[in-house]
Protein backbone atom coordinates (compact mmCIF):
# COMPACT_ATOMS: atom_id res chain seq x y z
CA UNK A 1 0.00 0.00 0.00
CA UNK A 2 1.74 3.70 -0.59
CA UNK A 3 1.84 6.25 1.54
CA UNK A 4 -1.12 8.26 -0.32
CA UNK A 5 -3.47 4.77 -0.17
CA UNK A 6 -3.12 4.77 3.56
CA UNK A 7 -3.76 8.32 3.93
CA UNK A 8 -6.69 7.74 1.48
CA UNK A 9 -8.13 4.97 3.36
CA UNK A 10 -8.24 6.56 6.82
CA UNK A 11 -9.76 9.68 5.44
CA UNK A 12 -12.11 7.99 3.61
CA UNK A 13 -13.29 5.84 6.86
CA UNK A 14 -13.67 8.59 8.77
CA UNK A 15 -15.37 10.62 5.89
CA UNK A 16 -17.82 7.42 6.01
CA UNK A 17 -18.24 7.58 10.36
CA UNK A 18 -18.64 11.53 9.73
CA UNK A 19 -21.76 10.98 8.03
CA UNK A 20 -23.63 9.04 10.61
CA UNK A 21 -22.02 10.57 14.13
CA UNK A 22 -19.23 13.51 13.73
CA UNK A 23 -18.36 13.18 17.70
CA UNK A 24 -16.95 9.72 16.99
CA UNK A 25 -14.80 10.81 13.96
CA UNK A 26 -13.67 13.89 15.96
CA UNK A 27 -12.98 11.25 18.25
CA UNK A 28 -11.09 8.82 16.42
CA UNK A 29 -9.11 11.68 14.96
CA UNK A 30 -8.29 13.17 18.50
CA UNK A 31 -7.36 9.84 19.63
CA UNK A 32 -4.26 9.95 16.67
CA UNK A 33 -2.83 13.70 17.58
CA UNK A 34 -2.85 12.27 21.38
CA UNK A 35 -0.83 9.46 20.14
CA UNK A 36 0.98 11.24 18.14
CA UNK A 37 1.62 13.77 20.53
CA UNK A 38 2.63 11.24 23.92
CA UNK A 39 5.32 9.63 25.25
CA UNK A 40 3.82 6.39 25.14
CA UNK A 41 5.39 4.58 27.80
CA UNK A 42 2.69 2.09 28.98
CA UNK A 43 4.34 -1.67 29.02
CA UNK A 44 1.19 -3.32 27.59
CA UNK A 45 0.38 -1.18 24.99
CA UNK A 46 2.01 -0.25 21.18
CA UNK A 47 0.81 0.81 17.89
CA UNK A 48 -0.33 -1.44 15.14
CA UNK A 49 0.52 -1.29 11.72
CA UNK A 50 -2.11 0.92 9.35
CA UNK A 51 -2.65 -3.04 7.50
CA UNK A 52 -3.56 -4.23 10.77
CA UNK A 53 -6.00 -1.91 12.05
CA UNK A 54 -7.45 -1.98 8.07
CA UNK A 55 -7.94 -5.92 8.49
CA UNK A 56 -10.45 -4.95 11.49
CA UNK A 57 -12.92 -2.38 9.39
CA UNK A 58 -14.64 -4.94 7.03
CA UNK A 59 -17.41 -6.96 6.01
CA UNK A 60 -16.21 -9.95 8.38
CA UNK A 61 -17.17 -8.12 11.58
CA UNK A 62 -20.75 -9.06 9.95
CA UNK A 63 -20.15 -13.02 10.34
CA UNK A 64 -20.89 -15.38 13.42
CA UNK A 65 -19.08 -18.51 13.35
CA UNK A 66 -19.37 -20.33 16.19
CA UNK A 67 -17.10 -23.25 15.83
CA UNK A 68 -13.79 -24.29 14.35
CA UNK A 69 -12.02 -24.17 10.81
CA UNK A 70 -14.55 -26.62 9.23
CA UNK A 71 -16.93 -27.30 11.65
CA UNK A 72 -19.42 -24.00 12.26
CA UNK A 73 -22.58 -23.81 14.08
CA UNK A 74 -23.39 -21.50 10.88
CA UNK A 75 -23.54 -21.62 7.11
CA UNK A 76 -21.42 -19.41 4.89
CA UNK A 77 -18.17 -19.59 6.96
CA UNK A 78 -15.73 -20.44 4.40
CA UNK A 79 -13.40 -17.31 4.20
CA UNK A 80 -13.30 -16.88 7.96
CA UNK A 81 -12.27 -20.57 7.67
CA UNK A 82 -9.62 -18.83 5.30
CA UNK A 83 -8.20 -16.25 7.63
CA UNK A 84 -8.75 -18.35 11.11
CA UNK A 85 -6.76 -21.02 9.23
CA UNK A 86 -3.95 -18.19 8.16
CA UNK A 87 -3.70 -16.82 11.68
CA UNK A 88 -2.94 -20.72 13.15
CA UNK A 89 -0.68 -21.38 10.73
CA UNK A 90 1.70 -18.23 11.12
CA UNK A 91 1.03 -18.94 14.99
CA UNK A 92 2.10 -22.25 14.87
CA UNK A 93 5.21 -21.38 12.32
CA UNK A 94 6.37 -18.33 14.66
CA UNK A 95 6.46 -19.67 17.84
CA UNK A 96 7.14 -23.46 16.95
CA UNK A 97 4.11 -24.54 18.61
CA UNK A 98 2.16 -27.58 17.94
CA UNK A 99 -1.45 -26.33 17.89
CA UNK A 100 -2.39 -22.37 17.95
CA UNK A 101 -5.69 -21.15 18.55
CA UNK A 102 -6.46 -18.12 17.83
CA UNK A 103 -10.09 -16.72 18.56
CA UNK A 104 -9.65 -15.45 22.43
CA UNK A 105 -10.82 -11.77 22.34
CA UNK A 106 -8.11 -11.39 25.19
CA UNK A 107 -5.40 -12.73 27.35
CA UNK A 108 -8.37 -13.13 29.87
CA UNK A 109 -10.51 -15.43 27.66
CA UNK A 110 -7.26 -16.98 26.19
CA UNK A 111 -6.11 -17.80 30.28
CA UNK A 112 -10.38 -19.04 30.63
CA UNK A 113 -9.55 -21.09 27.50
CA UNK A 114 -6.76 -22.91 28.75
CA UNK A 115 -7.65 -23.45 32.99
CA UNK A 116 -10.85 -24.86 31.27
CA UNK A 117 -9.28 -26.95 28.71
CA UNK A 118 -6.81 -28.13 31.86
CA UNK A 119 -9.85 -29.08 33.85
CA UNK A 120 -11.39 -30.50 31.32
CA UNK A 121 -8.74 -33.06 30.14
CA UNK A 122 -8.53 -33.99 33.70
CA UNK A 123 -12.09 -34.93 34.45
CA UNK A 124 -15.69 -34.95 33.62
CA UNK A 125 -18.00 -33.96 36.69
CA UNK A 126 -21.41 -34.47 37.28
CA UNK A 127 -21.08 -30.98 39.28
CA UNK A 128 -19.79 -28.87 36.40
CA UNK A 129 -22.49 -30.12 34.49
CA UNK A 130 -25.03 -29.27 37.04
CA UNK A 131 -23.38 -25.62 36.84
CA UNK A 132 -22.98 -24.85 33.89
CA UNK A 133 -27.39 -24.85 33.62
CA UNK A 134 -27.38 -21.97 36.72
CA UNK A 135 -26.49 -18.28 35.99
CA UNK A 136 -22.56 -18.05 37.68
CA UNK A 137 -23.52 -14.48 39.29
CA UNK A 138 -25.99 -17.05 41.37
CA UNK A 139 -23.09 -19.26 42.79
CA UNK A 140 -22.53 -18.71 46.31
CA UNK A 141 -18.58 -19.31 48.04
CA UNK A 142 -20.11 -22.61 49.15
CA UNK A 143 -21.01 -23.54 45.59
CA UNK A 144 -18.17 -22.27 44.35
CA UNK A 145 -16.35 -24.60 46.95
CA UNK A 146 -18.12 -27.42 46.47
CA UNK A 147 -17.58 -27.28 42.62
CA UNK A 148 -13.86 -27.40 43.54
CA UNK A 149 -13.58 -30.36 45.44
CA UNK A 150 -15.95 -31.96 42.99
CA UNK A 151 -13.42 -30.89 40.21
CA UNK A 152 -10.39 -32.98 42.85
CA UNK A 153 -10.41 -29.68 45.16
CA UNK A 154 -8.40 -27.90 42.05
CA UNK A 155 -4.72 -25.91 42.80
CA UNK A 156 -3.22 -23.32 41.25
CA UNK A 157 -0.01 -21.63 42.09
CA UNK A 158 1.48 -18.70 40.39
CA UNK A 159 3.31 -15.43 40.90
CA UNK A 160 1.82 -12.77 43.55
CA UNK A 161 0.13 -9.46 41.96
CA UNK A 162 3.04 -7.24 43.83
CA UNK A 163 5.65 -9.77 42.60
CA UNK A 164 5.07 -9.17 39.08
CA UNK A 165 1.98 -11.57 38.75
CA UNK A 166 -1.48 -10.77 37.18
CA UNK A 167 -5.46 -10.47 38.11
CA UNK A 168 -6.36 -13.79 36.12
CA UNK A 169 -3.85 -15.72 37.78
CA UNK A 170 -5.93 -17.01 40.51
CA UNK A 171 -6.72 -14.59 42.76
CA UNK A 172 -10.37 -13.64 43.99
CA UNK A 173 -11.51 -10.54 42.28
CA UNK A 174 -11.03 -12.68 39.30
CA UNK A 175 -13.30 -15.57 38.11
CA UNK A 176 -10.05 -17.74 38.40
CA UNK A 177 -9.92 -17.30 42.15
CA UNK A 178 -13.40 -18.60 42.22
CA UNK A 179 -12.49 -21.45 40.14
CA UNK A 180 -9.31 -22.38 42.04
CA UNK A 181 -8.15 -22.82 45.05
CA UNK A 182 -4.45 -20.52 45.25
CA UNK A 183 -1.40 -19.89 46.20
CA UNK A 184 1.28 -17.33 44.93
CA UNK A 185 5.10 -17.67 45.24
CA UNK A 186 6.68 -14.52 45.35
CA UNK A 187 10.19 -12.90 44.79
CA UNK A 188 13.35 -12.74 47.18
CA UNK A 189 12.57 -9.74 49.37
CA UNK A 190 16.30 -8.78 48.86
CA UNK A 191 16.72 -9.06 45.03
CA UNK A 192 13.41 -9.13 43.78
CA UNK A 193 13.79 -12.34 41.83
CA UNK A 194 12.11 -15.42 41.45
CA UNK A 195 13.60 -17.65 44.18
CA UNK A 196 13.34 -21.66 41.91
CA UNK A 197 14.08 -23.11 45.52
CA UNK A 198 11.22 -21.79 46.53
CA UNK A 199 8.72 -22.07 44.08
CA UNK A 200 9.30 -25.60 44.42
CA UNK A 201 9.37 -25.91 48.02
CA UNK A 202 5.92 -24.36 47.67
CA UNK A 203 4.76 -26.71 45.27
CA UNK A 204 5.80 -29.83 47.15
CA UNK A 205 3.61 -28.32 49.83
CA UNK A 206 0.40 -27.25 47.87
CA UNK A 207 0.48 -29.56 44.93
CA UNK A 208 -1.33 -27.47 42.82
CA UNK A 209 -3.10 -28.83 39.08
CA UNK A 210 -1.40 -25.77 37.19
CA UNK A 211 1.74 -23.99 38.15
CA UNK A 212 1.50 -20.88 36.39
CA UNK A 213 4.77 -18.62 34.65
CA UNK A 214 4.48 -15.12 33.68
CA UNK A 215 3.57 -12.03 34.98
CA UNK A 216 2.67 -8.51 33.86
CA UNK A 217 5.05 -6.67 35.82
CA UNK A 218 8.45 -8.53 36.45
CA UNK A 219 11.03 -6.99 34.30
CA UNK A 220 13.45 -10.13 34.19
CA UNK A 221 13.67 -13.50 32.28
CA UNK A 222 12.10 -16.28 33.57
CA UNK A 223 13.75 -19.81 33.39
CA UNK A 224 10.93 -21.91 32.19
CA UNK A 225 13.22 -25.32 31.72
CA UNK A 226 13.33 -25.14 35.74
CA UNK A 227 9.61 -24.31 36.32
CA UNK A 228 8.33 -27.21 33.82
CA UNK A 229 10.60 -29.63 36.27
CA UNK A 230 8.97 -28.22 39.17
CA UNK A 231 5.81 -28.77 37.57
CA UNK A 232 6.58 -32.34 36.53
CA UNK A 233 7.65 -32.90 39.97
CA UNK A 234 4.64 -32.86 41.29
CA UNK A 235 2.25 -34.16 38.69
CA UNK A 236 1.02 -29.94 37.56
CA UNK A 237 0.24 -28.90 34.34
CA UNK A 238 3.12 -26.21 33.92
CA UNK A 239 1.12 -23.07 31.92
CA UNK A 240 2.53 -19.81 30.69
CA UNK A 241 1.11 -16.51 30.22
CA UNK A 242 3.23 -15.14 28.11
CA UNK A 243 0.78 -11.60 27.25
CA UNK A 244 3.69 -9.13 27.68
CA UNK A 245 6.92 -10.66 26.25
CA UNK A 246 5.36 -12.69 23.06
CA UNK A 247 7.22 -10.22 20.79
CA UNK A 248 10.75 -11.36 22.19
CA UNK A 249 9.70 -14.72 22.15
CA UNK A 250 8.60 -14.14 18.09
CA UNK A 251 11.73 -12.57 17.58
CA UNK A 252 14.06 -14.97 19.18
CA UNK A 253 15.30 -12.51 21.83
CA UNK A 254 14.14 -15.00 24.61
CA UNK A 255 15.59 -18.90 23.35
CA UNK A 256 16.01 -21.67 24.95
CA UNK A 257 15.27 -22.08 29.12
CA UNK A 258 13.54 -18.71 28.01
CA UNK A 259 11.35 -19.24 25.99
CA UNK A 260 8.18 -21.05 27.15
CA UNK A 261 6.79 -22.68 24.09
CA UNK A 262 8.99 -25.81 24.21
CA UNK A 263 8.91 -26.28 28.09
CA UNK A 264 5.22 -25.47 28.92
CA UNK A 265 2.01 -28.01 28.12
CA UNK A 266 -0.12 -24.39 27.44
CA UNK A 267 0.55 -21.35 26.78
CA UNK A 268 -1.16 -17.95 26.57
CA UNK A 269 -1.30 -14.70 24.67
CA UNK A 270 -2.39 -11.53 23.90
CA UNK A 271 -1.73 -10.59 20.65
CA UNK A 272 -1.05 -6.52 21.21
CA UNK A 273 1.85 -5.05 23.59
CA UNK A 274 4.86 -6.52 22.45
CA UNK A 275 3.41 -8.46 19.34
CA UNK A 276 2.11 -5.64 17.80
CA UNK A 277 -1.00 -6.89 16.55
CA UNK A 278 -4.80 -6.23 17.09
CA UNK A 279 -6.27 -6.12 20.64
CA UNK A 280 -6.94 -10.10 21.35
CA UNK A 281 -5.98 -13.28 22.80
CA UNK A 282 -4.53 -16.51 21.43
CA UNK A 283 -3.48 -19.68 23.38
CA UNK A 284 -0.66 -22.14 21.73
CA UNK A 285 -0.60 -25.89 23.56
CA UNK A 286 0.81 -29.41 23.29
CA UNK A 287 -1.02 -32.04 21.23
CA UNK A 288 -3.03 -33.71 23.75
CA UNK A 289 -4.34 -30.74 24.52
CA UNK A 290 -5.66 -29.55 21.21
CA UNK A 291 -9.37 -31.17 21.44
CA UNK A 292 -10.15 -29.66 24.53
CA UNK A 293 -8.94 -25.75 23.45
CA UNK A 294 -10.23 -26.30 20.43
CA UNK A 295 -13.80 -26.00 22.38
CA UNK A 296 -13.05 -22.59 23.59
CA UNK A 297 -16.23 -21.70 21.71
CA UNK A 298 -19.09 -22.30 23.10
CA UNK A 299 -16.94 -23.39 26.23
CA UNK A 300 -15.64 -19.98 27.49
CA UNK A 301 -16.23 -17.99 24.47
CA UNK A 302 -19.20 -16.06 22.30
CA UNK A 303 -18.63 -15.74 18.74
CA UNK A 304 -15.61 -15.29 17.70
CA UNK A 305 -14.66 -12.23 16.08
CA UNK A 306 -13.71 -12.89 12.46
CA UNK A 307 -12.27 -9.26 11.62
CA UNK A 308 -9.88 -9.33 14.42
CA UNK A 309 -8.71 -12.83 13.32
CA UNK A 310 -8.15 -11.41 9.95
CA UNK A 311 -5.97 -8.59 11.78
CA UNK A 312 -4.36 -11.42 14.01
CA UNK A 313 -3.35 -13.18 10.60
CA UNK A 314 -1.78 -9.92 9.14
CA UNK A 315 -0.15 -8.85 12.29
CA UNK A 316 1.26 -12.37 12.50
CA UNK A 317 2.66 -12.56 9.16
CA UNK A 318 4.45 -9.05 9.94
CA UNK A 319 6.07 -10.82 12.92
CA UNK A 320 7.54 -13.79 10.87
CA UNK A 321 9.40 -10.82 8.56
CA UNK A 322 13.02 -10.71 9.40
CA UNK A 323 13.29 -7.19 10.41
CA UNK A 324 10.82 -7.81 13.12
CA UNK A 325 13.82 -9.69 14.92
CA UNK A 326 15.65 -6.31 14.69
CA UNK A 327 12.57 -4.52 16.30
CA UNK A 328 12.55 -7.16 19.22
CA UNK A 329 15.89 -6.49 19.84
CA UNK A 330 15.70 -2.89 20.10
CA UNK A 331 12.98 -2.61 22.23
CA UNK A 332 15.27 -4.56 24.75
CA UNK A 333 18.22 -2.08 24.04
CA UNK A 334 15.77 0.47 24.99
CA UNK A 335 14.49 -0.75 27.63
CA UNK A 336 17.53 -1.44 29.38
CA UNK A 337 18.90 2.26 28.20
CA UNK A 338 15.99 3.85 29.90
CA UNK A 339 16.56 1.10 33.42
CA UNK A 340 20.21 2.88 33.38
CA UNK A 341 19.01 6.22 32.57
CA UNK A 342 16.86 6.35 35.64
CA UNK A 343 20.00 4.35 38.13
CA UNK A 344 21.99 7.43 36.94
CA UNK A 345 19.84 9.79 38.05
CA UNK A 346 19.17 8.16 41.61
CA UNK A 347 15.88 6.25 40.61
CA UNK A 348 15.29 2.39 42.56
CA UNK A 349 14.31 0.29 40.27
CA UNK A 350 12.71 -3.14 41.00
CA UNK A 351 15.26 -5.71 40.24
CA UNK A 352 17.89 -2.81 39.63
CA UNK A 353 17.34 -2.92 35.92
CA UNK A 354 15.25 -5.05 33.09
CA UNK A 355 16.28 -8.03 30.78
CA UNK A 356 12.54 -7.33 28.52
CA UNK A 357 10.41 -4.45 27.59
CA UNK A 358 9.32 -3.35 31.10
CA UNK A 359 10.87 -1.21 33.92
CA UNK A 360 9.34 -0.39 37.62
CA UNK A 361 9.95 2.44 39.11
CA UNK A 362 9.57 2.29 42.88
CA UNK A 363 8.37 5.89 43.30
CA UNK A 364 8.45 5.81 46.97
CA UNK A 365 12.02 7.41 47.13
CA UNK A 366 10.52 10.73 45.52
CA UNK A 367 8.14 10.72 48.19
CA UNK A 368 4.98 9.82 46.35
CA UNK A 369 2.61 7.40 45.42
CA UNK A 370 2.17 5.29 42.56
CA UNK A 371 -0.77 6.82 41.74
CA UNK A 372 0.46 10.86 42.33
CA UNK A 373 3.59 9.74 40.00
CA UNK A 374 1.41 8.43 37.17
CA UNK A 375 -0.64 11.67 37.16
CA UNK A 376 1.91 13.92 37.37
CA UNK A 377 3.77 12.08 34.32
CA UNK A 378 0.28 12.57 32.75
CA UNK A 379 0.27 16.37 32.98
CA UNK A 380 3.59 16.47 31.43
CA UNK A 381 2.63 14.45 28.51
CA UNK A 382 4.24 11.57 29.76
CA UNK A 383 1.91 8.28 29.87
CA UNK A 384 2.52 5.25 32.29
CA UNK A 385 0.63 3.51 34.27
CA UNK A 386 0.69 3.03 38.12
CA UNK A 387 1.94 -0.53 39.47
CA UNK A 388 2.57 -2.24 43.14
CA UNK A 389 5.81 -3.33 44.19
CA UNK A 390 6.75 -6.14 46.16
CA UNK A 391 5.44 -5.90 49.66
CA UNK A 392 3.75 -2.59 48.22
CA UNK A 393 2.71 -1.14 51.62
CA UNK A 394 -0.17 1.12 49.44
CA UNK A 395 -1.91 -1.87 48.29
CA UNK A 396 -2.76 -2.27 44.40
CA UNK A 397 -4.89 0.76 44.13
CA UNK A 398 -2.55 3.79 44.94
CA UNK A 399 0.38 1.21 44.70
CA UNK A 400 4.40 2.71 45.44
CA UNK A 401 5.51 1.56 41.90
CA UNK A 402 5.39 3.26 37.94
CA UNK A 403 5.70 0.68 35.15
CA UNK A 404 7.16 1.53 32.11
CA UNK A 405 7.88 -0.01 29.21
CA UNK A 406 9.21 0.24 25.36
CA UNK A 407 7.60 -1.55 22.99
CA UNK A 408 5.67 1.67 21.55
CA UNK A 409 8.56 3.81 21.46
CA UNK A 410 10.43 1.76 19.74
CA UNK A 411 7.93 1.10 17.30
CA UNK A 412 8.47 4.99 16.36
CA UNK A 413 11.80 4.26 15.88
CA UNK A 414 13.62 6.09 18.84
CA UNK A 415 16.87 4.60 19.91
CA UNK A 416 18.91 4.29 23.18
CA UNK A 417 19.75 8.24 23.17
CA UNK A 418 16.11 9.05 23.17
CA UNK A 419 15.68 6.43 26.32
CA UNK A 420 18.21 8.71 28.32
CA UNK A 421 16.47 12.00 27.55
CA UNK A 422 13.28 9.96 28.12
CA UNK A 423 14.94 8.98 31.95
CA UNK A 424 15.19 12.75 32.23
CA UNK A 425 11.92 13.84 31.58
CA UNK A 426 10.81 11.50 34.05
CA UNK A 427 13.11 12.36 36.72
CA UNK A 428 12.18 16.09 36.48
CA UNK A 429 8.91 15.69 36.79
CA UNK A 430 9.07 13.38 39.56
CA UNK A 431 11.91 15.09 41.64
CA UNK A 432 9.42 18.40 40.83
CA UNK A 433 6.13 16.49 42.21
CA UNK A 434 5.34 16.84 45.93
CA UNK A 435 2.51 14.90 47.49
CA UNK A 436 -0.56 16.69 49.09
CA UNK A 437 -2.85 16.39 52.33
CA UNK A 438 -6.16 16.00 53.15
CA UNK A 439 -8.41 18.61 53.95
CA UNK A 440 -7.91 17.65 57.48
CA UNK A 441 -3.99 18.09 57.04
CA UNK A 442 -3.52 13.89 56.39
CA UNK A 443 -1.14 13.10 54.14
CA UNK A 444 -3.07 12.26 51.08
CA UNK A 445 -2.25 9.09 48.48
CA UNK A 446 -3.43 10.89 45.84
CA UNK A 447 -3.22 14.39 45.57
CA UNK A 448 -0.25 15.89 44.83
CA UNK A 449 1.69 19.17 43.68
CA UNK A 450 3.15 19.95 40.19
CA UNK A 451 4.23 23.31 38.78
CA UNK A 452 2.05 23.61 36.00
CA UNK A 453 4.68 25.76 33.82
CA UNK A 454 7.05 22.97 34.58
CA UNK A 455 4.84 20.53 33.26
CA UNK A 456 3.88 22.12 30.22
CA UNK A 457 7.71 22.70 29.02
CA UNK A 458 8.13 18.85 29.99
CA UNK A 459 5.44 18.06 27.50
CA UNK A 460 6.74 20.52 25.11
CA UNK A 461 9.80 18.84 25.46
CA UNK A 462 8.38 15.32 25.23
CA UNK A 463 6.86 16.45 21.80
CA UNK A 464 9.99 17.97 20.46
CA UNK A 465 11.64 14.30 21.44
CA UNK A 466 8.86 12.45 19.30
CA UNK A 467 9.21 14.80 16.54
CA UNK A 468 11.95 12.92 14.38
CA UNK A 469 9.32 9.96 14.75
CA UNK A 470 6.73 10.93 13.39
CA UNK A 471 3.30 7.68 14.21
CA UNK A 472 2.10 6.79 11.03
CA UNK A 473 4.19 9.12 9.38
CA UNK A 474 1.94 7.87 5.98
CA UNK A 475 -0.98 9.09 7.16
CA UNK A 476 -2.52 12.84 6.91
CA UNK A 477 -6.09 13.29 7.92
CA UNK A 478 -6.28 16.32 6.51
Amino acid sequence: MSHNAESTAFRSALEVIRAVEPRVADAIGAELTDQRESLKLIASENYASPATLLAMGNWFSDKYAEGTVGRRFYAGCQNVDTVEALAAEHARELFGAAHAYVQPHSGIDANLVAFWAVLADRVESPALKKAQVRQVNDLTEADWFALRRELGNQRMLGMSLDAGGHLTHGFRPNISGKMFDQRSYGTDPATGLIDYDRVAEAAREFKPLILVGGYSAYPRKVNFRILREIADSVGATFMVDMAHFAGLVAGKVFTGDFDPVPHAHIVTTTTHKSLRGPRGGMVLCQPELADQVDRGCPMVLGGPLPHVMAAKAVALAEARRPDFADYAQRIVDNAQALADGLLRRGATLVTGGTDNHLVLIDVSGYGLTGRQAEQALLDSGIVTNRNSVPQDPNGAWYTSGIRIGTPALTTRGLGTAEMDQTAELIHTVLTQTTAGANADGTPSKAKYTLDADLADKVARQATDLLAPHPLYPAINLT
